[in-house]
């Protein structure tokens, strides 16, 4: 693991929810961008050393709805930043590691993403980012 790339946020509305951030917390709004693969769409603020990732659901079958439903808004995962990433699931599942994606897919920015399960890394859903071929 190479950084910590962003913590995930899931939110009802990224409109609602973004003042608290920009004007309240007086942090700067990077963009927001539509991710098909995984039902959401994604503000990206810059907090300074580490991006903060309000993910709303963009539909009832988006497991950003499903979150929210059970447990609230709040901290969904805590994103890794690595480079060859199927490299380093393939040394995970080696090592026994439960993965949820053991292929990488498309993420927000064109960056490869895929997760770890949160019974492999005591409760903690973490996000493998690999920005190699997307932007930074």
């Amino acid at each position: 693991m190479e950084n910590i790339d962003h913590i995930g946020i899931a939110v009802k509305s990224i409109e609602e929810s973004l003042p608290y951030y920009t004007d309240t917390l007086g942090l700067k709004l990077l963009h927001i961008e539509d991710v098909p693969s995984e039902k959401v769409r994604v503000a990206f603020i810059d907090s300074g050393n580490v991006h903060l990732e309000l993910l709303q659901p963009i539909d009832e079958t988006s497991a950003i709805h499903s979150f929210i439903e059970k447990k609230g808004e709040g901290i969904h995962h805590i994103a890794f930043g690595v480079s060859s990433i199927q490299q380093r699931l393939d040394e995970l599942k080696e090592k026994g590691v439960r993965l949820i994606q053991e292929t990488a897919k498309a993420g927000a920015h064109g960056a490869q993403v895929a997760f770890i399960h949160p019974k492999s890394s005591r409760g903690v859903l973490y996000e493998l980012v690999d920005k190699t071929g997307g932007a930074k």
